[in-house]
């Protein structure tokens, strides 16, 4: 991968495809950080509406796209610096360590090496890579491998074209996170744990300045947290999602308790445990992995971060202090977003601001 000359742009438009909603941030680029134009949220499924995941096709995307363009007054032929992002299965992220190559042999070796590491299709695969650092001593690189699968590039590139967008730079949702938290985070030494809890998986990427990065998806999300609600409290997928909205993993005060006691609640695990569980494996192989066990926070994002009680109760599991990211640090607000802050905006944030 050649080495690439910073972009040089006034504004910026960062777009989350998530699987429930799209997220649009409009930054202005200062001197130094960037000002909040504007952005929306808009979800793609009707609250409320029961849905079957996998039925959901991906051409319902463009035309909430060209709606929300118009309704930030955007238009979309005359974005020149648009960042977008993939993610789920089929797509990875590997920070590996290679023997230092030239730069003319480095892109076909790492190429097969990814193959070791990543687990997709080889000739489907798209690979591309950032030496982040070469060893003094033992002149080794610590190289960062991202990869996809052509068919979901296309996939992608269709929706954006389908909302007469130019598909410019596409990045994988946990790097996005990862920009995100390094450009508007003051941190010291240690780890840190990011879960970008989502409609129907949660990213969790774990990382520190002078730490490896490990990334992975937890395939639960608010959705799950919706069906468990219906099943506990037997309620319909309507109810179930208002009172999820209300009272997320709380016991409605004013409610006749209807949780029910019966095999199928004895045999299956709550969401909430699922996703504490997979954190903890997660953590355990970090630290056997690159023998660093410094966690100093969980930081939760992303829509379903905002569940009462989710909070709480990961801290209490994990035993990680743990708290609500803002991804707002060097970015200017005007008054009108003061009050409007929002963590489900920290992938799409994490786009707008990248410049390369």
């Amino acid at each position: 991968m050649k080495k690439k000359k910073p972009v040089k742009f006034r504004e910026s438009v960062g777009i989350d495809i998530g699987s429930h909603s799209v997220k649009i941030v409009h930054l202005k680029r200062l001197h130094e950080g960037f000002k909040l134009l504007n952005y929306e949220i808009r979800p793609t499924v009707p609250q409320g509406v029961e849905y079957v995941p996998s039925d959901l096709r991906p051409e319902r995307f463009a035309p909430i796209i060209v709606e929300m363009m118009k309704t930030l007054h955007i238009v979309p032929k005359t974005v020149k610096h648009l960042v977008t992002a993939i993610g789920g299965d089929n797509t990875s992220i590997k920070q590996i360590k290679t023997i230092f190559l030239p730069d003319d042999e480095l892109e076909s070796a790492l190429f097969f090496e990814a193959k070791k590491h990543i687990p997709i299709s080889g000739n489907d695969m798209v690979l591309d890579y950032q030496v982040l650092s070469v060893e003094e001593k033992t002149n080794n690189m610590n190289i960062l491998l991202a990869a996809s699968t052509k068919d979901i590039l296309n996939e992608h590139s269709n929706i954006l074209v389908s909302a007469g967008l130019s598909p410019n730079i596409v990045d994988l949702d946990s790097l996005a996170i990862a920009n995100s938290f390094a450009l508007n985070t003051f941190v010291e030494d240690g780890v840190y744990v990011l879960l970008n809890l989502g409609a129907h998986r949660t990213n969790m990427i774990i990382w520190g300045p002078n730490s490896k990065l490990f990334s992975r998806d937890i395939p639960y999300g608010g959705y799950h947290f919706t069906r468990d609600i219906m099943r506990k409290r037997q309620l319909e997928f309507p109810e179930a999602d208002t009172y999820k909205l209300e009272w997320g993993l709380l016991d409605d005060p004013n409610a006749a308790s209807t949780t029910t006691i019966s095999m199928l609640d004895i045999s299956e695990k709550s969401t909430e445990d699922l996703i504490v569980e997979e954190i903890r494996r997660s953590l355990r192989f970090y630290v056997k992995e690159a023998g660093n066990s410094d966690f100093r926070k969980i930081y939760l994002m992303g829509g379903t971060a905002k569940l009462k009680g989710l909070l709480e109760f990961i801290q209490d599991k994990v035993n990680i202090p743990t708290e609500i990211y803002m991804p707002f640090v060097n970015i200017e607000m005007p008054e009108k977003f003061q009050d409007k802050k929002d963590p489900q905006l920290s992938l799409a944030i994490g786009l707008a601001m990248r410049t390369e």
